[in-house]
């Protein structure tokens, strides 16, 4: 192989190689049709990380995974109230079951994902909610919830307690047609000239499920 040769081949090479990490860094900007900034990704995946205690390689394992940001928080917090690792939860997951199987798997209840509110919420919430509502508490067991119902729940109760954030605020971002990513900046940003320390909401009548851990 001649010399012009060899440097078209390093040429091509590189033009692939430019296109192939465009491709994927456009990807990894695009989550259910809404366009999100590296940076507020990393942001959420680093929140997530520190409200669930767990070190940044875990976060990074889980996503390195293919399992989608929204639901890395679903992850850590059924591992934390089945007190199992983060992998056993994947495993489950990208074996194919639902979070509701998974749920039940563990042993756990769908009111574990119940968060108390002062309104009534619209969609996405108000299907879950309307469960809740129509059930007493001794039959929430029963209760059956989508998979958008459980990461729309959880997503609700980390951004709500990690920034002591009112949840009918969350909702009512959410209802609005913002992602969890679009959310979380919007609530650092607004945060962001208090300083770095951060209230850790409580609700009430969770009597203590549902905090991540190490969270009193």
């Amino acid at each position: 192989m001649n010399f012009r040769a060899i440097l078209k081949l390093v040429i091509l090479t590189a033009v692939l190689g430019c296109l192939y990490a465009s491709a994927g860094h456009a990807e990894s900007r695009v989550d259910i049709g809404a366009t999100i900034t590296d940076e507020g990704l990393r942001g959420f995946y680093l929140s997530v990380g520190d409200y669930y205690r767990v070190p940044e390689r875990e976060v990074v394992i889980i996503r390195d995974r293919g399992v989608p940001y929204y639901e890395s928080p679903v992850v850590f917090y059924i591992a934390s109230l089945a007190h199992v690792a983060p992998g056993v939860v994947i495993d489950l997951r990208l074996s194919g079951r639902s979070w509701m199987d998974i749920t039940l798997h563990f042993g756990l209840s769908p009111e574990i994902y119940y968060v108390p509110v002062k309104i009534v919420p619209g969609p996405p919430y108000g299907r879950a909610y309307g469960y809740f509502k129509k059930r007493p508490r001794k039959e929430w067991r029963k209760i059956v919830l989508s998979d958008d119902d459980v990461i729309n729940l959880v997503n609700l109760r980390f951004t709500s307690e990690y920034y002591g954030y009112q949840p009918e605020d969350v909702i009512h971002m959410r209802s609005g047609g913002k992602d969890f990513v679009g959310i979380h900046d919007n609530i650092r940003k607004e945060k962001k000239g208090r300083g770095r320390e951060r209230e850790h909401g409580k609700f009430d009548d969770d009597k203590g499920q549902g905090r991540g851990k190490g969270h009193k």
